[in-house]
């Protein structure tokens, strides 16, 4: 199994601006007449501490986009290079190593794992890269998310908001790279809804952090800073509602 270096320097000042680059990404599924197209030779810069919406219709591809652009699927051309790395060519090691350390997620069903507390929750994806717990970051976390006081709660003894808060603070507590947010308001209703919007925007507002959100809810991608809509694996329309980053 080959591997790549986990470094290399931007290839342009545009690049330089985003956290996030993709150049002619495509991605096929199927052979022979079977074949789809979910990406078909997509372009796109994600700004740095910017909160970035990805819209589409069913079929659309902004799924597979999201998970070309987290290392979490391949891509059949292209490239994709997180500031400065481009995933594209790590080998599996590297690449769950990368994942691992600088990108964060937050899924749609949240995920926690009901045996742990909410602090071990939180401190997950740092004992599993090996890392060390930079205890005054995750006094900002838990303070900001208003969940200092139940980290010692297990899962099945929170809220259904508390629950979503430590699960963004996961996703923050290694200080990544990207964070992507996986329809996360797909099964919520509107109340929780805003309310994981709202701890979204903080993370980027307070904490400068690079956030990537699939969605098939117009409202919820107006909270974005930037809606990216897709269409036959192309994009289709890019608004920018707040301003270029």
């Amino acid at each position: 199994m080959t591997t790549a270096p986990l470094a290399a320097p931007p290839t342009s000042e545009g690049d330089r601006a985003a956290a996030l680059v993709a150049r002619d990404v495509t991605r096929r599924y199927g052979t022979g007449a079977g074949t789809v197209t979910a990406l078909d030779a997509v372009d796109l810069d994600i700004a740095r501490g910017a909160f970035t919406a990805i819209m589409g219709p069913s079929g659309s591809g902004k799924s597979t986009l999201l998970h070309v652009l987290a290392g979490l699927d391949s891509v059949d051309g292209g490239s994709i290079t997180l500031e400065g790395t481009e995933i594209t060519g790590l080998g599996d090691d590297a690449l769950t190593r990368l994942r691992r350390e600088r990108i964060g997620f937050v899924f749609q069903s949240f995920n926690l794992l009901p045996m742990l507390s909410a602090e071990q929750n939180i401190l997950l994806p740092l004992e599993l890269a090996g890392s060390r717990v930079d205890r005054a970051w995750l006094d900002t976390l838990t303070s900001a998310f208003g969940i200092a006081d139940r980290l010692t709660h297990l899962p099945s003894q929170l809220s259904g908001g508390q629950i979503q808060r430590v699960a963004i603070a996961r996703a923050l507590v290694t200080s990544p790279a990207v964070v992507f947010a996986d329809e996360p308001t797909g099964n919520l209703d509107s109340r929780t809804t805003e309310e994981v919007l709202d701890f979204l925007r903080l993370s980027v507002d307070e904490f400068g952090q690079t956030v990537v959100m699939v969605t098939h809810e117009r409202d919820a991608a107006e909270r974005a800073d930037r809606i990216v809509t897709l269409a036959d694996g192309r994009i289709a329309s890019d608004e920018h509602l707040r301003g270029q980053r």
